[in-house]
């Protein structure tokens, strides 16, 4: 993998990085330094992955695995992807979420900003277990959102085309997107799925399961007091913006390696996706729930691409 190291970006490093939840899954050390001054954050993951990002107050870092939480058995969570990147094997980076039998949606942080070159980037559909019997889809578009910089200025958002559509069936099939009126008021139990770390710092052990956790919506006012608490960032500062939403509470998050995954509610009987996981400080922290991507807020943009109906 050959990652930089902190003695290789000197100045920049400081322990607990703040910045997006992206990892890799793998025995292999892997490393997020990030920059004190001016809280920036050194994204340092796959060649095609790598840059620099700014990062809102405190230690937020991209998303690395399910905290709290069980494996997802049987055919649950039939929409859920793996995004792969090739080094020796193509590995996880990155989860996502199939919203119509050709396009992917997860995290801009995922893939850019700077556009991944498709040719680079696999997915796997729905699957037990990372690496078991693998049949890689390619991709033959990557967009990002145009105002995607940082993490925690928002836009954290991205589609892939499949370059062929998937055959859909009991276990692998589209998660519905909410209506834009749909506000996923505070309180609703949501669920957030994904493989990677099982805490700071440790890996989803061999298997490597599909883990969820249910995780509490949390109002963003709450969410944004929450994450000022310790700083000296004035409340005047919005840390947790519009086009976010916030859920998670002491325990019970994702982490590091979901980024990109869904999250998803159950209104009326229907999973929709509220969230595309983004960022955080740390997992599963007190005061500090895990932020994700508000789908609603970015309808228009999807459906610039993807028909509301297929």
């Amino acid at each position: 993998m050959n990652l930089p190291s902190c003695s290789q970006v000197p100045g920049l490093c400081a322990p607990q990085p703040v910045g997006p939840r992206l990892a890799l899954t793998s025995n292999w050390a892997h490393t997020t330094p990030h920059c004190v001054q001016m809280l920036k954050l050194l994204l340092l993951t796959l060649p095609l992955l790598s840059s620099l990002v700014h990062a809102a107050p405190g230690p937020a870092m991209t998303r690395e695995g399910i905290v709290g939480g069980q494996e997802a058995h049987g055919n649950k969570w039939p929409w859920q992807v793996s995004l792969r990147a090739n080094d020796t094997y193509w590995m996880h980076f990155c989860g996502g979420s199939l919203i119509h039998p050709q396009w992917v949606l997860t995290a801009a942080h995922c893939v850019g900003p700077d556009v991944a070159d498709p040719n680079k980037v696999r997915v796997q559909l729905r699957k037990q277990y990372l690496y078991y019997h693998d049949h890689l889809m390619t991709v033959s578009q990557i967009i990002t959102h145009p105002d995607f910089y940082i993490v925690q200025d928002g836009a954290d958002i991205a589609l892939l085309k499949l370059t062929n559509p998937v055959n859909i069936s009991d276990y692998v099939h589209p998660v519905p997107l909410p209506p834009a009126s749909e506000t996923f008021p505070s309180g609703t139990l949501c669920w957030v799925t994904g493989w990677g770390n099982i805490n700071n710092g440790v890996n989803l052990p061999p298997p490597f399961p599909l883990k969820e956790v249910q995780v509490p919506i949390i109002e963003n006012h709450l969410c944004d007091l929450k994450y000022h608490k310790g700083l000296i960032t004035g409340d005047n500062v919005h840390i947790v913006r519009d086009d976010m939403l916030c859920a998670g509470s002491e325990g019970h998050d994702s982490c590091q390696g979901d980024s990109g995954g869904p999250l998803v509610c159950k209104v009326e009987d229907t999973w929709l996706q509220a969230g595309v996981v983004s960022w955080g400080e740390g997992c599963a922290q007190p005061n500090r729930p895990g932020i994700y991507t508000r789908v609603t807020y970015y309808l228009d943009w999807i459906h610039r691409y993807i028909p509301k109906d297929f």
